[in-house]
Formats: C-alpha cells, structure tokens, sequence
C-alpha cells in the first residue's frame, strides 16, 4: 500500500485557514520520535519529520470564545494544564507527551503535567488539581468518554477552555469543550480490513483484539472494520472478539487464549500495535512461523513497523500521536478570539509490505 499526502480543505473563516495553515508549519517540527530527538544531524525525512495534514471534520461547526463564555488571553502568558491519560509504557503515550512537552517548550508557555496511570478516578482527580494550580487552559488526553461531568462543571466555573485530543469525551462541543482533535477511528478500522482482506485473500476466520471499553477509539475502530469486511470481503469472518485493553501483555494473554480455541484463525485485527505485538510474541510461543496469521493492526510505532519487516505483521495503520503544534495552535487562534473546528480530523498514513522498511524512520 502506498503512501499518500492529503491536501487539506481551507475554510474561508480567518481563523480557521490561519490555524490550518499554521499546522501545516510547525507540525514536522514535533514528528520527531524519542530517540530521533537527540539526532539532529539526520534529514527531517530520517528524523520523521513529516507534516500533520488536517482538516475540519464534513459538517463541523466552529467555536468563537464568546460563544463558549470565556475571556481572551495572551497565550504566551497562561499556564496550560495537560492531563495524560495512560501509563507511558507503549510509544504511542511517549510521543504525545513529548509533543505537548516540545510545542510548549518552543511557544515559552508554562505547560502543568499530569498522568492518570491508566486510572480514571486519577485522571478526574488530576485535572482539578491542574485547575487549582492555576491552568487557565486545558488539553485532555481522555481515558474514557463518560463521566467528566465533575471536570467540565470545575472548568465551567473558572472559564477555562478545553481541547481533547485522541479520544472524545461525551459532553457537548463549544459548550464544554471547545474542539475534539482526532484520527478518523472509524476510518482506520475500514484501512484495517482493507489490509486485512488483501493479506488474507479475503476468505477465512479472523479475530479482533479489542480496546479498552468505555471510549470512542475502540467502538469506532471496530465498526470501521466490520462495515469493510462485510461490504468487500463477506467469506472473511470475524469468529472472536476479545479486549486486550490496548497493552501488549494483555494481548499476549488472548492471542494464547485464541489460538487454543480457534487452531485454524487465519488473521488477527490488533486496535492497537502494542496489543498486536503481544500477539507476535504469542503466536512465536507457539511455535508458529511469520505469515501463518495475518496480523494487522494501528498506531505506528516503530516496532510494529519492524514487525512488518521481519514478516510478522502484514500491516501498520497510523494513527498520529504528535498533537502538540496542533493542540496549541488551536489554542492560541481560540484565545485571540477568533473561530476554531469543534472537530478536527488527522489525516493518517500506513505501512506495509512495500514500504514499511523504507519509511521505518517516520514512525515514533
């Protein structure tokens, strides 16, 4: 599958073309992974410096500070609060703090941390503590989509603006958030299945390695795959569904699980890269040779892209964690006062067969 460059839609709104355009700038800035960071030697294709192409999401409304009743601020001078969802043991959760950290770092603004450690409550908690240490702007990285009702009502009283980014929280748009900055979830799955179905021939048994319950990421990347595979490919059926929590030990211990009850699986859809190199690693404890399951799965990192090299996985959908320009960008056209996207759409590439070694560099 080859790469392609999205050309991204210019609204005729100032604000928006101008928080498009200036993503497009500094995006590359922040591709690069934790170890390219050190490497400043290396061209900024080596170092993965490849721009983040975005657009409103088809029928997004935009939000104006007025509308969502906060007050404009210099930016420069606020502090922003930014809370991190899971443990940083999987790449993709190091490259986004790192990219908050790195587009805070270069704008000179006063950027408050926090990790929930995969822990709800936690992350609930977290966030008012970032309110209370004086954050007058928030980016949330959310664990699950429900139950923000006690951050969103604290927010509100303080008139602190907040931008989600990866996963979505249920609350209402220029209300209580003022824009969702995302991947195409339900895009990805599709992706998925279109790899899946191409490795597979279209015909057999597959498996999915679920997400986490309880947010958007795993429901969408789910029904992105089904919806392909029952339109393009019907002989290839999905025969087991477990989650795997989005962590490699977790996906290890279903894949052992999976191949114990279903011997002749034919592939595996991983909703995440972590869950399907828990999957590798299975499926080698097994005895079982590179190519003899078709594993798919989505993120980007650099050891799942290996994985395609070494023949162990047919396929990497990416799903960009490098949210910081963007992230800041957005609040600072918002501050101003000026229109921002409620939703903002990545636009991800992929890696296979054909180009994972070539392009290996350009993943986190």
């Amino acid at each position: 599958m080859q790469r392609t460059t999205h050309r991204p839609r210019l609204l005729t709104r100032p604000g928006v073309v101008a928080l498009a355009a200036a993503v497009a700038l500094t995006a590359g800035a922040c591709a690069k992974s934790e170890d390219d960071a050190s490497k400043d030697t290396q061209s900024p294709a080596a170092a993965g410096a490849e721009q983040k192409v975005v657009t409103p999401k088809p029928g997004s409304k935009t939000c104006a500070i007025d509308a969502y009743g906060a007050e404009k601020l210099d930016l420069k001078n606020a502090t922003v609060g930014f809370s991190q969802s899971e443990k940083e043991a999987n790449p993709f959760r190091i490259a986004e703090t790192r990219s908050i950290r790195d587009e805070a770092k270069k704008r000179g603004v006063k950027l408050l941390t926090a990790n929930a450690q995969s822990q709800f409550s936690k992350q609930i908690s977290d966030v008012q503590d970032l309110l209370a240490k004086g954050a007058d702007l928030l980016v949330i990285a959310p664990l699950n989509s429900d139950g923000w009702d006690p951050v969103l009502q604290a927010a509100a009283a303080k008139k602190v603006p907040i931008v989600t980014i990866d996963r979505k929280i249920n609350a209402t748009a220029c209300k209580d958030y003022v824009s969702f900055i995302a991947s195409d979830f339900v895009e990805q799955g599709r992706r998925a299945a279109d790899q899946m179905i191409e490795a597979t021939g279209g015909k057999g048994e597959v498996a999915i390695l679920l997400g986490s319950a309880g947010n958007n990421v795993t429901t969408e990347r789910t029904k992105g795959f089904k919806e392909r595979i029952a339109e393009k490919a019907p002989e290839l059926k999905v025969v087991f569904e477990q989650t795997g929590d989005f962590a490699r030990e977790k996906g290890q211990q279903v894949t052992e699980q999976l191949i114990q009850s279903k011997p002749g699986i034919k592939g595996i859809y991983a909703e995440n890269d972590e869950m399907g190199l828990g999957a590798v690693a299975a499926l080698k404890g097994a005895g079982k040779k590179a190519g003899d399951v078709k594993i798919v799965t989505v993120d980007g990192t650099r050891n799942a892209v290996q994985g395609i090299v070494d023949g162990w996985i047919s396929g990497v959908i990416e799903s960009n964690p490098r949210f910081g320009p963007l992230a800041f960008q957005t609040l600072e056209t918002f501050t101003k006062g000026e229109e921002v996207p409620q939703d903002v759409i990545i636009q991800d590439s992929a890696y296979a067969a054909d180009n994972a070694k070539s392009e290996i560099s350009k993943a986190y």
